[in-house]
């Protein structure tokens, strides 16, 4: 996995589509290279090839994938045509894609077969202790009941989601988000020894999407250096 701490994924979900999910990718590219944040991009699936291709610096990601082997499954999602379209990991279990223990574990057994880096969602530090046990390489712990709404997770939450992962498993990247809707939410759950956060419609709504991305991530940045000041 190339992809290191501090930093961000951006999910634009349904929110977008067609040249404004291109649009919004070249803005975090940017400040990707801008920053020196590295950025996973979970773009819809039908965008994956395009996004891939005209970006330098993010990690392109499918939003979801289905366990299933080249062959029959109808309009399910291949981890072999991720990979040929240019994606570099997948997003699993998200609360409104969830999947059942035993499904979530042997899709991410699948994606560990074709390459795919996996970033799994949790709901709380309980489950992310459970998924951890399963090693996806980057697990996102955030209450369901904050996603949208703006509110973002407390200091509280993010140290026990961290320390609920790095009990099982301490080379598990953990990224603390829900409700992040601008730069003071992202830099509070950075200095609050988070990895990574992240944001879908608090971009996604944006006024000005591409502003939001430049505050967030300028943001990421400037918690960063103050916790590691020397460097790390």
């Amino acid at each position: 996995m190339n992809i290191k701490p501090p930093f961000f994924e951006i999910g634009p979900k349904s929110y977008l589509y067609g040249d404004d999910i291109l649009e919004l990718a070249l803005a975090a590219d940017k400040a990707s290279k801008k920053y020196g944040v590295d950025i996973i991009f979970t773009t819809p699936v039908v965008d994956i090839r395009r996004v891939a291709q005209e970006t330098e610096r993010l990690h392109v990601f499918a939003p979801h994938m289905d366990p299933i082997y080249p062959g029959r499954g109808l309009a399910d999602i291949l981890p072999e045509s991720l990979v040929a379209a240019g994606a570099e990991g997948v997003m699993l279990n998200h609360t409104e894609k969830p999947l059942s223990y035993e499904v979530l574990s042997e899709t991410v057994k699948r994606a560990k077969e074709v390459g795919l880096t996996t970033i799994v969602c949790a709901d709380s530090a309980r489950e992310a202790a459970s998924i951890a046990r399963l090693k996806p390489d980057i697990i996102v712990a955030e209450p369901s009941e904050l996603i949208g709404t703006g509110v973002s997770v407390g200091e509280e939450y993010v140290a026990a989601a961290m320390d609920a992962v790095h009990n099982v498993d301490s080379d598990i990247l953990v990224l603390t988000a829900a409700g992040i809707a601008g730069g003071q939410d992202v830099f509070d759950v950075i200095a609050a020894g988070a990895d990574a956060t992240g944001s879908s419609s608090g971009v996604a709504k944006a006024e000005d999407r591409a502003a939001m991305v430049d505050e967030m991530i300028s943001a990421v940045r400037e918690a960063w250096d103050m916790r590691y000041p020397e460097g790390g």
